[in-house]
């Protein structure tokens, strides 16, 4: 299924029962949030998102802070799931979607190769993955973090049902 299918997939189940989503991300540069805003309806159920590509959006965006991070590192399963959990208390939100990683062409400071992706939702049903690529091609994977984020976002709408 393509990202514009399941965007509207996503999209469709989330109008049909008046919830929400917000959405963080950072490897994937904007494109789930494009995706899902490309659906016709989406000010429905898109109530914003944010790229948290630097310290500093992560502050002023999501503000999480340095102590926040205590114990933390970006691209890790525990701070995707920080991310989403606050998007979505932020938004006021039915979901948050999160995804942090390392589109390539080279690993990120943390020691994660290129490919690597952490993708979490928040909501009803709570959900933690870590997807690796095994590829440096960035804009495959960005594309790639998009749809492992919408499908894990999909797969958790349908399982609240």
């Amino acid at each position: 299924m393509s990202n514009l299918d399941l965007a509207a997939e996503v999209g469709a189940l989330l109008k049909e029962r008046g919830e929400t989503v917000a959405v963080s991300e950072s490897s994937a540069g904007g494109l789930v949030s494009a995706n899902l805003l490309s659906i016709s309806g989406a000010s429905k159920y898109f109530l914003g998102g944010g790229v948290i590509y630097t310290y500093d959006a992560r502050e002023r965006i999501l503000g999480v802070s340095d102590e926040d991070m205590k114990g933390l590192r970006s691209s890790s399963e525990p701070y995707a799931m920080l991310c989403a959990r606050t998007m979505r208390a932020k938004m006021g939100a039915t979901w948050g979607l999160a995804e942090t990683g390392a589109s390539g062409p080279t690993g990120n400071r943390y020691g994660d190769a290129a490919g690597h992706t952490c993708l979490a939702v928040s909501g009803p049903v709570e959900r933690v993955i870590t997807l690796e690529t095994a590829d440096n091609d960035r804009e495959a994977n960005m594309w790639r973090f998009t749809k492992a984020a919408l499908d894990l976002l999909l797969a958790c709408v349908k399982e609240k049902g």
